[in-house]
């Protein structure tokens, strides 16, 4: 099956079955944002290179393929890459791993097969759709969540007084009410760290180090949103700078990756690739 970035949904119970899917990752608006970022400090060799993998089409266009291909048959297997599972008494490094993977490992697999310049192409161009998506999960701290509640998924709060679960509060409803913007708007606004602060976000690339990170931040989102809490203004206004904080980071580290495939004079820190 071969999926566009947009499916369409032709009737009543296509909306119902696409609602009661679990949530994977930022909403569009958020790997959009990431994906911009990211293609905003491509190298020029770089953006050839993508261009001519992707068919003349941009990595933002692909960059919430996955959450859709990941419920068909096709690419059913990718279901586990997207998160990995840490429950309250674990630490990340003793919660148990998943036999078809999780989004460190598939991180770290698909950066690998997308500098392979061996395989073909095809087989590229979808590790390439495969590692900007999951370069936004990564950095969504309920992704990093509990698998005793599904990763927010079952932790009930309120929006203004309306039902949700923690992990869409932090997929959509935040990233919505933080700021009206368009990707490119937000890229605009939080795309400003200076050399030495991207230096700092750059310097330590391992998939395993910004999960830990990751999960840092989650701790503190179940300690600040008990279930049941009402979230309002106040909340919006104390998170919406991690938000930004995350995109930023999950945009510089994909780029930083991309370019240390793709560009051999670029000095990379992906540090699997490090020439």
């Amino acid at each position: 099956m071969k999926f566009t970035r947009f499916a369409k949904i032709t009737n009543v119970a296509g909306v119902m079955a696409l609602c009661a899917l679990p949530s994977f990752g930022w909403s569009q608006k958020g790997h959009d944002t990431v994906a911009f970022i990211a293609e905003t400090h491509l190298t020029p060799a770089t953006k050839a290179a993508v261009d001519s993998l992707l068919d003349g089409k941009s990595i933002v266009y692909w960059s919430n393929w996955l959450d859709n291909a990941s419920h068909t048959p096709e690419y059913a297997y990718s279901k586990t890459w997207h998160y990995k599972n840490i429950d309250a008494d674990q630490t990340f490094r003793s919660a148990p791993l998943l036999p078809s993977g999780d989004i460190v490992r598939a991180i770290n697999e698909q950066v690998v097969l997308l500098a392979d310049t061996n395989i073909d192409d095809s087989r590229r161009a979808l590790a390439l759709k495969i590692v900007t998506h999951l370069l936004g999960d990564i950095h969504q701290p309920m992704h990093l969540g509990h698998a005793s509640d599904r990763g927010g998924n079952s932790w009930t709060v309120k929006y203004f007084k309306q039902p949700t679960n923690l992990h869409t509060l932090w997929d959509s409803r935040l990233v919505e009410s933080g700021h009206k913007w368009s990707y490119t708007e937000w890229q605009q606004q939080i795309d400003r760290a200076t050399p030495a602060e991207v230096e700092v976000i750059l310097t330590d690339a391992y998939p395993e180090h910004w999960a830990e990170e990751t999960y840092e931040i989650c701790k503190q989102v179940y300690a600040a949103t008990p279930q049941d809490t009402n979230v309002s203004y106040d909340y919006i206004a104390q998170w919406t700078p991690t938000v930004e904080q995350q995109f930023l980071r999950g945009g510089l580290r994909l780029a930083d990756i991309l370019n240390t495939v793709f560009d051999p004079d670029y000095k990379g820190h992906w540090s699997p690739l490090k020439k």
